[in-house]
């Protein structure tokens, strides 16, 4: 019974100290969530604003004129996944990745040839257990600090592939950041630019601008610029998700630990308390038998 209530004061300090650890991991998460969704909410207005002028602009001139609003059959297809780099986020990096298989399949089984982009450690580590998917690149540790020139780069890659016609089309897969405990696996078109979503609605009941240069110009610049910064929101939304869903997760493995170490201790204490009664019992049985 001694050895028994041993091994129970054992797995309770164990408990509390892994308690500790996930208490520590739900504030740090806390702390980076709130600068991640600072900027993440911070560049929404910019990246809704550049989406009105980019789907004004582009209603007045013929898709032809920017290869990257021309449509075209699937044929090739580009898959983005937006993964975190670390674990201990609950089912973020599962659910993308879920997604992403999802996706996959459904080019496959349509006869279409998919390319993986993978942006984050946990999708590398994956599909580097599964050579037989077609990996294009693959990007670590890019979500310690987002950095603007690495989503223009990528984006300006995933760009040149359609033009030259190595693809048909470019699809992100990633968490859009709803609230701290909320995700949305999002699955959308990056290139090429044809669904703008509310913003033609809302440019619908608008008034027409006159724009200076013409239009056909302003879609030299704006076009890239807007396929960069969708990657750059995405990766944003991604990160102010995933610190959500670390938080989260931390939270229900805390609560989960101080259940089980009231529950460990319910049990010494029965056990103590049955080794009491066992000496007792002992005790008085030895004087009645003098």
């Amino acid at each position: 019974m001694a050895s028994n209530a041993r091994d129970l004061k054992r797995r309770i300090r164990s408990v509390k100290n892994t308690a500790q650890l996930t208490k520590a991991m739900k504030m740090v998460s806390a702390a980076k969530l709130r600068r991640a969704q600072e900027a993440m909410m911070s560049s929404r207005p910019y990246s809704a604003a550049l989406a009105r002028v980019v789907a004004d602009v582009a209603r007045q001139v013929p898709a032809e004129l920017h290869p990257l609003l021309a449509e075209r059959s699937l044929d090739r297809v580009d898959l983005v996944l937006l993964t975190g780099d670390k674990g201990l986020c609950g089912a973020f990096n599962t659910n993308i990745i879920k997604a992403g298989e999802m996706a996959r399949t459904t080019h496959e089984a349509a006869g279409r040839e998919v390319s993986l982009i993978l942006v984050g450690k946990k999708g590398v580590d994956y599909y580097r257990r599964r050579p037989e998917h077609k990996v294009l690149a693959s990007h670590q540790d890019v979500f310690r600090k987002v950095e603007y020139t690495l989503a223009a780069e990528l984006a300006r890659t995933l760009s040149e592939r359609f033009v030259r016609g190595e693809s048909d089309a470019v699809f992100l897969v990633y968490n859009r950041f709803r609230s701290t405990i909320a995700q949305d696996v999002t699955v959308t078109p990056l290139v090429p630019i044809s669904d703008l979503g509310g913003a033609e609605e809302e440019l619908s009941h608008g008034v027409e601008y006159i724009y200076e240069p013409e239009a056909a110009k302003l879609l030299e610049t704006l076009v890239p610029r807007f396929v960069s910064f969708q990657l750059y929101q995405a990766m944003l939304e991604s990160v102010a998700a995933e610190h959500g869903a670390r938080m989260a997760a931390m939270e229900n493995a805390t609560r989960a630990a101080d259940d089980m170490i009231a529950a460990l201790t319910l049990q010494m204490n029965r056990a103590r308390q049955a080794a009491i009664t066992t000496e007792l019992i002992e005790v008085v049985s030895g004087a009645e038998a003098l």
